[in-house]
């Protein structure tokens, strides 16, 4: 899985006022990711505002992104949740021809032991027609999938090639690098620790901000996987302020910011979410600029 290697973002779901979803919008910004060198794309992520996002819109989002990447990019689907039973009739039953893997959150909300996590990959291993990216982030789901039950499933399970490493933990990240099986990927799922995550042996990040600075990000993981160590966080230190920024109040709330800023979409976000508050906006619109 080569194409996974390098700077993954996860795309937004750009709303018009009326909180209707912005094609045009989501035409330019996934052209401004290849105009700007980005490895690949992911489609109805976290960032995506999937939860909030209808069927039909779900599908509109995928058509959308399909015609406007024309095959020029790799293309990776979220698909994932809580119900297991309903993660394997997506896989079934929707249409993936244009994806090349799926990324699958660990179950939400539920909180299911080790095992529990790994019967529900097990079983979505066994149901997908292609490669799957495992996606840990315990900030969101409640729970911790732990280095122990990745590097099982990765050893169990040869579609099962990658995880979207996002626990915040340095020390786990390098757990799995040092553990895993030979092609099995660690990509940071973390803006902040991408680096240093890649440095220690990871391929590359599923990022945020790299959307809002694809060019710049881009180039600090190429960097990194070149072991160009000082180049490298000569970038980093340069966009560090601005990742805390964007995750101040939130995502995607932080990243749309970024988006008006760049005359690519509104800043428009869907309740429960709600816009960052105005000196937030100007701080971003202000080192953005800067920057």
């Amino acid at each position: 899985m080569q194409s996974l290697v390098g700077t993954g973002v996860a795309l937004v779901t750009p709303f018009k006022k009326d909180l209707s979803v912005d094609v045009d919008a989501l035409k330019k910004i996934v052209n401004f990711q290849i105009d700007n060198q980005i490895e690949y794309l992911v489609v109805l992520g976290t960032t995506a505002e999937n939860v909030t996002l209808s069927d039909a819109e779900k599908n509109l989002v995928i058509q959308t992104v399909i015609e406007a990447n024309n095959k020029r990019l790799p293309l990776v689907l979220g698909v994932g949740g809580s119900n297991t039973t309903k993660v394997i009739e997506e896989l079934k039953t929707r249409d993936l021809s244009g994806f090349d893997a799926v990324l699958s959150v660990s179950p939400y909300y539920n909180k299911p032991t080790q095992e529990g996590i790994y019967q529900h990959f097990k079983a979505i291993a066994t149901a997908s027609p292609l490669p799957i990216i495992l996606y840990n982030v315990p900030a969101r789901t409640g729970s911790n999938m732990l280095p122990e039950t990745v590097i099982r499933l990765a050893n169990d399970f040869k579609n099962i090639v990658a995880i979207k490493e996002a626990a915040g933990d340095i020390v786990q990240a390098m757990q799995l690098i040092q553990n895993k099986p030979k092609n099995f990927l660690v990509i940071s799922g973390d803006d902040m620790l991408a680096l240093p995550i890649v440095l220690a042996g990871g391929s590359g990040v599923i990022s945020v901000i790299g959307e809002g600075i694809p060019k710049l990000f881009s180039e600090m993981i190429r960097l990194g996987l070149q072991r160009k160590v000082d180049e490298a966080y000569q970038l980093h230190y340069k966009v560090a302020d601005l990742i805390d920024l964007i995750f101040e109040q939130g995502n995607p709330a932080g990243i749309k910011e970024i988006f008006k800023c760049l005359g690519l979409s509104e800043n428009t976000v869907r309740l429960p979410l709600v816009n960052t508050d105005a000196v937030l906006a100007s701080k971003i619109e202000k080192f953005f600029k800067n920057l």
